[in-house]
């Protein structure tokens, strides 16, 4: 795990960072695996990769992030990329892979109520895609949504959007 951080960091290819990115996400299954990435400061360097111009490794590394989420510890420093995620999410395509990972990251990330403060600003997006999206957008749009329902806190940020 140490040496593909270290290789997330050392190199400028798309295609080595794609694989790496890949590798990591399946390790991040395993629960003892979301702890050592986490301890190898491997969460700021995979939420780096967040910024990368290509596509492709944006979308590995949102499903990287979204199975590193999993760990409330994990939560705490992922969340402090959620405004840029929820940015994703309305950039990206329709209906595009990059959009649907950024979604899933979104919806583990809603499951509590301690970073949906973070997403309000992106609620009359999610009621856009709602509307736009076709049916597996429009399922992870809505897995979003009834997490943030959920939060009395939310409610008048739901009703007030617009559309």
């Amino acid at each position: 795990l140490q040496k593909l951080i270290h290789l997330l960091q050392a190199t400028d290819d798309p295609l080595i960072q794609e694989q790496a990115l890949i590798t990591l996400s399946n390790s991040a299954a395993f629960s003892v695996n979301q702890d050592i990435i986490r301890s190898l400061d491997g969460l700021s360097v995979i939420g780096g990769m967040l910024s990368d111009c290509a596509p492709k490794v944006k979308e590995k590394a949102l499903n990287a992030l979204n199975n590193l989420s999993m760990n409330i510890k994990n939560q705490e420093e992922i969340q402090v990329y959620i405004t840029q995620v929820c940015r994703s999410v309305e950039s990206a395509p329709l209906n595009s892979s990059l959009q649907l990972a950024a979604l899933r990251l979104l919806t583990n990330m809603s499951v509590t109520s301690d970073y949906q403060h973070r997403m309000i600003s992106s609620i009359p997006c999610f009621l856009h895609l709602l509307s736009e999206g076709v049916e597996r957008t429009q399922i992870q749009v809505l897995k979003v949504l009834v997490n943030l329902s959920a939060n009395p806190a939310m409610t008048r940020h739901l009703l007030r959007a617009q559309v």
